[in-house]
């Protein structure tokens, strides 16, 4: 997809973290604290390859393993504040750069492709059976807000 491409060209110029990662770390901060195993079922990965996934995570400090709050015996992966803080850096990136793309658009534009974008990834996850865990968003740059809704992440 071309909004695929337009990430890639980021990546090739140094920018942001890994794919891997954003969505690693995105459903962290959605999902609160999980395990490799729920997280390998969220994203349908061999566990081998979300652990080697995580390892990453850890060691840039983004993601800490902690005591299952609820009391279980498997220890959880959770975000860490630093972790929290290189996402919404990477967020504020791909807001910028779908901007520069965008900024010959008028407003009617970017609300008419973001209504489409949300309607197909609603469609796809309908199609797969699973939701994407999202908070709400109220505009096209995906600030948080308490009503609305459109996908985020």
């Amino acid at each position: 997809m071309l909004i695929a491409r337009h990430h890639v060209m980021g990546k090739r110029r140094g920018d942001g973290m890994e794919r891997s990662a954003y969505l690693l770390l995105t459903r962290l901060e959605v999902e609160g604290p999980m395990t490799i195993g729920a997280l390998a079922e969220a994203f349908r990965l061999d566990t081998s390859t979300v652990n080697r996934q995580v390892a990453a995570l850890l060691r840039a400090g983004d993601a800490e393993r902690i005591a299952d709050p609820d009391g279980g015996l498997a220890r959880k992966l959770r975000i860490t504040e630093a972790g929290t803080e290189h996402l919404a850096a990477e967020r504020t990136g791909h807001c910028r750069g779908l901007e520069r793309v965008l900024a010959s658009w008028d407003e009617g534009e970017r609300r008419e492709l973001f209504e489409v974008l949300t309607r197909f990834n609603r469609a796809v996850e309908t199609t797969e059976g699973r939701e994407w865990p999202r908070r709400e968003t109220d505009d096209v740059t995906g600030e948080a807000a308490h009503t609305g809704g459109v996908a985020r992440g």
